[in-house]
């Protein structure tokens, strides 16, 4: 039979200290690495929850929309911001049209192709993000074999409508 007692103790520099006295020499090792294992693991499951982090990623910001037109200046009137989620089935295209706000938007899921009235292109994949035309008219069209969701924000003003069909 044998005889161990032990202390831990959490010193300044967060490392931990055991001490192990009488016993075989085999089972005070044993011990100790089960001790100390446990120490620094749950040491560092709650140093875990202090190195979580909020990151932000600028997607769009920029004076001009996608084909690198100069964006209008805001109306004046009482601002009204609309934010939409768009889901555009598989090879699907929408009808000619535009917008007379300001307004930008990210692709969540699928892929996405704008086309301006003289054919310039803008392709999309999802995580990609667009600041679209204003008054100017295009259409979007889905070509992938999944649905294409977009999440735009509109930035108008009260009593004007967001988009124009042709």
């Amino acid at each position: 039979m044998f005889r161990i007692s032990f202390d831990c103790v959490k010193n300044p520099a967060h490392l931990y200290s055991i001490h192990v006295f009488d016993g075989e020499e085999t089972m005070k090792k044993i011990f100790c690495g089960i001790c100390l294992t446990l120490l620094l693991s749950s040491h560092a499951w709650a140093g875990d929850e202090y190195e979580k982090t909020v990151t932000v990623e600028t997607l769009a910001k920029t004076s001009s929309s996608w084909d690198g037109s100069a964006l209008p200046n805001y109306s004046t009137g009482v601002p009204e911001v609309t934010v939409l989620r768009i889901v555009i089935p598989p090879k699907v295209k929408l009808p000619v049209h535009k917008h007379p706000v300001i307004n930008a938007g990210v692709l969540i899921k699928g892929e996405l192709t704008v086309v301006r009235e003289d054919g310039k292109t803008l392709h999309l994949k999802a995580g990609d993000s667009i600041v679209e035309l204003v008054n100017k008219w295009h259409y979007g069209k889905n070509e992938g074999d999944e649905p294409a969701e977009i999440i735009i924000v509109y930035s108008g003003v009260q009593g004007t409508p967001i988009t124009v069909k042709k």
